[in-house]
């Protein structure tokens, strides 16, 4: 006789007892489950029933689009490879898209949460974020016609900055736009001062000096002859815009080379390390040369401070990259566990401090150069350690990138350019452009590179933007805010920053287009593995460090480091050793308690 449904869920509520449980089975007939478990476990399995059916039911109704389902052709068209990429689950092109789109709308979602309407629209951060998206996804798409992503970057940074109705870069806070753009720059810098070839320096060091004066004194003496004749300037104001349009941008030469360096190119002849090398010394002349011309434009300056403030700028900027590189090579212990982390956060950080606290101190200059000194001292006591650490900055580079060359092309001010002056300003730039690229050419013989070379050398050393987006308009703030403005002074000013404005649209992206074309036609190409055949040949010479127990990075580079100097080996390891360690010695160490466990090998320096 079964039992109603009624009784059976009176049966249900009635009948417990402190650990039993009577349910009806499917007879209608009593059952009883000791514990609480036994009759979870029987209600799961009817809910998994209950799951496993509305699946099915999902797949049968979604069937037609599912990829497992509906395979692509061999020989698919093209209307079944669109209908097949968009099918479920997301995949392919589709899928990183999504993927792309949720991490946009999490990010600001995010900073939503945390800063509230500043992240909202009209909001700096909003701006900024804005800013940053479309720069990076400008980059992608001008790469592929084969130009520089750094156009593309400059490019939407100067549409979001004077397009109306989407000019979003306005509402970026002048005080964070160029914070963020030394930071980048800093960045870029630390890059450059890790991939310095010390050899090739020390042999083209003279080449070096003479890329970094002659090509922007004659520059800024051509541009002082002809805005005198074209523009009426005075000689001194005429040299004051020479020294404004002469300096040569590292934000836009260093990514280029970087490169061509990364791709092999250039790297016998040490031509990257040449033009990187040189950029800092050539911004710190340029800048400290303005310096003292505008001061002597006021009766107020010290004229003998002025003067003596380049010495000064340099004196500094090299003492405080050589002290903080050397504290580096100490700090932190070479044994110590996450090296790379700690080197990577350590060289950021004092680099930055450099490039900011100097500019804070008002020798920009100084911080420039510093910056780009200390991860090369730096990078000498580190060795081969320094490309673990190059590779974590590269990692940095990809958030700073698009923020730097997108923050420099919102600089730029369309309403500033004076139709008057531009078609004279082109023809002052063209003029000094070509003066500059024949001295280059000149300033880079002597250093065994061939024709091709220098004519490379010339058009890498051409690009203009840091600098002038930055002291492009310090003659018109001076001019303006002085107790008896002269009105001629004040014109003068708005055209030298016309000029500057007009020198970076026209310089960065043509230069940057002309290293990326010429560099692989002009330098000469050497294997990626060129400096892994260097480190043989030292080794083969006995010109190897002694202090480093592990000379061969090709087979120490994943060794576990325990943090008390001890470095675990596997043992078919030990016969990939170049030579048979000193000041070492060798324990089997069983780290278990395992009786078959395989020993390993457990090195350690015997002074420590």
């Amino acid at each position: 006789m079964f039992i109603s449904s009624v009784k059976m869920d009176e049966h249900r509520k009635a009948v417990s007892f402190s650990d039993t449980h009577v349910v009806a089975n499917k007879n209608g007939k009593l059952k009883k489950y000791k514990t609480d478990e036994n009759l979870g476990g029987h209600m799961a399995s009817a809910a998994d029933t209950c799951c496993t059916k509305f699946k099915d039911s999902c797949e049968i109704a979604f069937s037609p689009w599912m990829t497992h389902r509906n395979p692509l052709p061999t020989n698919a068209s093209r209307i079944e490879r669109c209908k097949y990429s968009l099918m479920c689950p997301p995949h392919g092109l589709l899928a990183r898209a999504l993927t792309y789109g949720l991490i946009l709308v999490l990010v600001w979602a995010a900073m939503w949460s945390i800063a509230g309407g500043d992240a909202l629209p009209g909001g700096n951060l909003f701006a900024l974020y804005v800013l940053l998206v479309c720069c990076k996804i400008g980059g992608i798409l001008i790469s592929f016609i084969k130009m520089p992503p750094l156009l593309g970057m400059l490019i939407v940074g100067l549409v979001l900055a004077n397009v109306p109705h989407i000019d979003i870069a306005k509402d970026i806070t002048p005080s964070w736009s160029e914070v963020l753009r030394n930071i980048a720059l800093a960045v870029i810098l630390i890059r450059a001062g890790l991939g310095v070839d010390a050899k090739a320096l020390k042999r083209l060091r003279y080449a070096c000096l003479r890329l970094a004066f002659l090509p922007t004194l004659f520059e800024a003496a051509a541009v002082a002859v002809a805005a005198v004749l074209l523009l009426d300037f005075p000689w001194l104001w005429g040299f004051m815009l020479g020294f404004v349009l002469a300096a040569v941008s590292p934000a836009v030469v260093v990514p280029s080379l970087l490169i061509l360096q990364e791709q092999g190119y250039g790297l016998v002849k040490g031509i990257p390390t040449l033009v990187i090398a040189s950029a800092s010394i050539d911004n710190v002349f340029a800048i400290s040369t303005f310096s003292i011309l505008l001061a002597s434009t006021s009766s107020s300056a010290n004229m003998v401070f002025t003067i003596l403030r380049g010495p000064i700028e340099v004196v500094m900027g090299i003492g405080a990259g050589v002290i903080f590189g050397m504290v580096l090579w100490f700090l932190p212990n070479k044994y110590q566990s996450a090296i790379v982390g700690v080197r990577s956060v350590l060289i950021m950080s004092s680099s930055i401090l450099s490039l900011l606290g100097l500019k804070l101190a008002g020798y920009s200059g100084a911080g420039a150069l510093a910056c780009l000194v200390l991860p090369f001292v730096a990078g000498l006591g580190w060795k081969n350690g320094k490309i673990k650490v190059g590779n974590v900055v590269s990692v940095f580079w990809l958030f700073f990138e698009p923020l730097l060359f997108g923050l420099i092309g919102a600089e730029v001010a369309i309403t500033q350019l004076e139709p008057s002056t531009v078609g004279l300003g082109i023809a002052i730039i063209l003029i000094g452009s070509v003066v500059r690229m024949a001295l280059t050419y000149l300033s880079a013989s002597g250093g065994n590179l061939n024709r091709k070379e220098k004519v490379f050398t010339a058009l890498a050393w051409l690009p203009k933007a840091t600098v002038q987006a930055a002291i492009g308009s310090t003659a018109l703030i001076e001019a303006t805010n002085r107790d008896d403005p002269d009105e001629r002074e004040i014109e003068m000013a708005t055209q030298m920053l016309t000029l500057a404005v007009l020198v970076i649209l026209i310089t960065a992206p043509i230069g940057a287009i002309m290293i990326s074309l010429t560099g692989p036609k002009c330098l000469d190409y050497s294997p990626a593995n060129a400096n892994e055949e260097g480190d043989q040949e030292d080794e083969e010479n006995g010109d190897i460090d002694e202090d480093d127990p592990f000379c061969n990075r090709s087979v120490f580079s994943s060794l576990g480091n325990n943090g008390r100097g001890f470095f675990v080996v596997r043992d078919d390891d030990l016969d990939a050793l170049p030579r048979e360690p000193k000041l070492i010695r060798i324990e089997e160490y069983v780290d278990s308690e395992d009786e078959d466990a395989v020993p390993e090998r457990r090195y350690m320096e015997t002074d420590i």
